[in-house]
C-alpha cells in the first residue's frame, strides 16, 4: 500500500512538473489525445450501418436512393479517417515540442542540484549511482513518460466507447473482453518489477563498464594505455562485465517471453469464443452482417487496445522508476547551506582567519584528516602551509572554502563562525586556485573572466589579469590572441601544456580581486625560472592581501611571513624560513635535501 502511495505520488508531482515545463501545451495535448482516441469509436459504430447498407444495396443496381445512405456513411468514415491522420500530425508536432521542454526543464533541475549538493556527495558510490541512472535516463524518459501517459489517455477514451458499444449485445461481453486481457497485465507488471530490480542491482556494474568505456576512449589516457599496453585489459574487463550483464538480460527476458505467450493463448481463446458465439447468433437470424462486422472489430479492437493499456500502464510503470530516482535526487539536501538568518562578512579582513580546535573527518572514513587543529592566518600576511601528502594540508581550502563543516570546533573570519555564513557570500570573498585548474573549453578571454562573471570582461581588465598571471605573452603567440579557442574538444582549438594552462588559471585568479588569496600548489607545473619570476610578481600584486599558500616547494614557501609545517593532522612547525632552517628541524631536513645539488659522476 505504501509502494502504491508513493507511486501516486511521484505520479501527481510528474504531472505538476510537465505542467511547469509545458505549461499551454499540455492543455493542447490532452484535448486532441481526446479526440484521437473517439476516432476508432467513430469508425467502429460506422461498421454496422455500412454493411447493412451495403447488403441492402447489392442487386438494386445503382439507383440513387439505395446508394445514398451507403454513400453517407462512407463519406463521414472518410471524413473521421483524415481527421485521425490531421490529429495524428498535430499530436506528433505538440508531443515533440512538449518533449523537449520537459526534457530541458528536468535537466536544469539535475544540473541545478548537482552544483547546489556538498562536496561530500561526490565521495559516495551511492550518490553517483543515483547521479548516474538520472543523467542516463534524462534524455530518454521524459519522452517515454510523455508518450506512455498520452496512449493510455488515448486508449481508455477508445475503449470506453467500444465498451458502450459492446454493451448493447450483453454485459457479460464487457467482462469477457475484460477477462481475457487480464494475465497479460499481470505479466507485464511481473516483468516490470523484475526489472526493476535488475535495473537498481546493476548500477554500479553499469557505471563500471561506463568508466571502463572512458578510459578506453577518453584523450586523457590515450598516452598510457598505448605505453604500458592496458588497451587490451580494459577491453576484456568491459567485455566480461558486459556478457554477464547480458546474459542475465536474456535469461530474464526468456521468462518474460514464455509467459506472455500464455497470457496471449488466453486471450485468443476468449475472442475466438466470443466472436463464434456472434455467428451463431446470426446464423439464427438473431444478429445482422453488420452487427457481426460491428462486433468483430470492437472486440478485436478492444481486445487489442486493452493490451496496449496494459502496455502503458508498464510504460508508466517503467518510467516511474525513473520519476523515483529523478526525485530521490532532487530531494537530496546539502548540510553545509545557508543560515535563516545569515552574517555579512567584512569587505575586508581586519584581524584574519583563525581555526579552532578544528576536528575533521571526511564523509565514510574514520580516519581523522584534523585533529583539534589550531592555525591563524593573520589579515594582510602571506602564510604557507607545508608538509607530506594526506599531511591535511588541501582540507584547509576545502573547510576555508566551507565546501565541508568541521566536526568540532570552528572556522571563523574575523570571528564570524563560518557556518552562519551563506556559502555563496563566503566563496566571493574568495580567490581559490586549485592544484588541478578546470580547464574550460572556450576562448582565452573567457577562461580568464570565468572567475567573475558579474564583472564585465573588458579587454584592459583581462589583460591586465593576464599579465598579472603571467599568461599574456603566451595569449598573444595564439592563433587569434584573447579569442583563441583553448582545448581540443571542439574544432578549431589550440591545446596547451600543464604549465600554460597554470598560467591560465593563474590570469583566472587575478582577475577575481579578493581579500583573501588561496592557492594550492600554484607552481606545480611551472619550471624553476618561471616560478621564480611568479613569484616576484605575486608578491606585488598580493600585497595588503590575506595569503594562504600551500605548497611542497620550499622555495616558495621560504617567502612567505609565516610557515607552519603540518603532519597527521596537526601543525608541528611554525616560524620563517630563518627561524626554521634551525639543525634538527622536520623543515631544515626537507630545504637541505631540496636545496642540495644533485650529484654528478665523476670522470674516469
Amino acid at each position: 500500500m505504501g509502494t502504491l502511495a508513493l507511486r501516486f505520488a511521484h505520479a501527481r508531482r510528474a504531472l505538476r512538473l510537465v505542467w511547469v515545463a509545458s505549461g499551454g501545451l499540455s492543455i493542447a495535448w490532452v484535448v486532441v489525445l481526446m479526440a484521437q482516441g473517439l476516432i476508432p469509436v467513430g469508425t467502429v459504430y460506422l461498421t454496422k450501418p455500412l454493411v447493412d447498407g451495403l447488403q441492402k444495396a447489392v442487386g438494386q443496381g445503382a439507383r440513387w436512393a439505395a446508394v445514398e445512405p451507403v454513400l453517407g456513411v462512407a463519406v463521414a468514415m472518410g471524413v473521421l479517417l483524415v481527421l485521425g491522420e490531421l490529429l495524428k500530425v498535430a499530436l506528433q508536432w505538440i508531443g515533440l515540442a512538449q518533449s523537449e521542454l520537459v526534457q530541458d526543464h528536468i535537466s536544469d533541475l539535475i544540473h541545478g542540484k548537482a552544483i547546489a549538493v556538498d562536496m561530500a556527495f561526490y565521495e559516495t558510490p551511492e550518490y553517483l549511482d543515483r547521479l548516474y541512472r538520472v543523467r542516463q535516463d534524462a534524455a530518454t524518459r521524459p519522452l517515454g513518460l510523455l508518450e506512455g501517459a498520452g496512449s493510455l489517455l488515448q486508449n481508455s477514451v477508445t475503449i470506453i466507447g467500444i465498451g458502450a458499444l459492446l454493451l448493447s449485445y450483453g454485459f457479460w461481453l464487457t467482462l469477457a473482453l475484460l477477462a481475457g486481457t487480464l494475465p497479460a497485465f499481470f505479466v507485464v507488471i511481473r516483468a516490470s518489477r523484475e526489472y526493476h530490480g535488475w535495473w537498481l542491482g546493476t548500477t554500479t556494474d553499469r557505471r563500471r563498464t561506463q568508466y571502463y568505456s572512458d578510459i578506453l576512449t577518453g584523450a586523457g589516457n590515450a598516452a598510457e594505455l598505448r605505453s604500458y599496453g592496458l588497451g587490451g585489459h580494459f577491453r576484456a574487463l568491459f567485455r566480461k562485465l558486459r556478457q554477464r550483464l547480458r546474459l542475465d538480460r536474456l535469461r530474464m527476458l526468456r521468462r518474460q517471453s514464455a509467459a506472455r505467450l500464455g497470457a496471449e493463448g488466453v486471450a485468443i481463446t476468449v475472442s475466438a469464443g466470443t466472436i463464434g458465439w456472434m455467428v451463431w447468433r446470426a446464423l439464427k437470424g438473431l444478429a445482422t452482417l453488420g452487427d457481426i462486422a460491428l462486433f468483430y472489430q470492437a472486440f478485436q479492437r478492444g481486445q487489442g487496445l486493452i493490451r496496449t493499456l496494459f502496455g502503458n500502464v508498464n510504460q508508466l510503470y517503467s518510467n516511474s522508476l525513473f520519476l523515483e530516482s529523478l526525485f530521490e535526487f532532487l530531494d537530496l539536501e546539502a548540510r553545509v547551506a545557508a543560515p535563516a538568518d545569515p552574517s555579512v562578512l567584512p569587505d575586508r579582513l581586519a584581524t584574519g582567519v583563525r581555526f579552532s580546535g578544528v576536528t575533521f573527518r571526511y564523509p565514510g572514513t574514520e580516519r581523522v584528516a584534523l585533529d583539534r587543529f589550531d592555525l591563524d592566518l593573520p589579515a594582510g600576511r602571506t602564510v604557507a602551509i607545508v608538509g607530506a601528502n594526506g599531511a591535511g594540508k588541501s582540507t584547509l581550502i576545502k573547510l576555508l572554502a566551507r565546501f565541508y563543516d568541521p566536526e568540532e570546533g570552528s572556522v571563523e573570519f574575523d570571528g564570524i563562525d563560518l557556518r552562519s555564513v551563506a556559502p555563496d557570500e563566503l566563496r566571493r570573498r574568495m580567490t581559490v586556485m586549485f592544484q588541478a585548474p578546470v580547464i574550460f573549453q572556450e576562448t582565452a578571454r573567457a577562461n580568464i573572466a570565468m572567475s567573475d562573471l558579474g564583472a564585465e570582461a573588458t579587454p584592459p581588465r583581462v589583460e591586465a589579469a593576464a599579465r598579472d598571471g603571467g599568461a599574456h605573452d603566451l595569449i598573444m603567440a595564439l592563433p587569434a590572441g584573447y579569442e583563441t579557442l583553448l582545448g581540443k574538444a571542439f574544432p578549431g582549438g589550440t591545446e596547451l601544456s600543464g604549465g600554460e594552462w597554470q598560467r591560465i588559471a593563474m590570469a583566472r585568479a587575478w582577475f577575481r580581486r579578493s581579500p583573501l588569496i588561496v592557492l594550492d600548489e600554484p607552481t606545480s607545473h611551472l619550471d624553476s625560472w618561471a616560478e621564480s619570476e611568479w613569484f616576484e610578481r605575486f608578491r606585488h600584486l598580493a600585497e595588503g592581501a590575506t595569503v594562504l599558500i600551500v605548497t611542497h616547494r620550499l622555495s616558495i614557501a621560504r617567502h612567505a611571513d609565516v610557515i607552519h609545517v603540518m603532519e597527521h593532522g596537526r601543525i608541528v612547525e611554525s616560524g620563517n624560513h630563518g627561524e626554521l632552517c634551525e639543525p634538527g628541524g622536520r623543515y631544515a631536513r626537507s630545504w637541505d635535501a631540496q636545496a642540495r645539488p644533485e650529484p654528478t659522476a665523476s670522470a674516469e
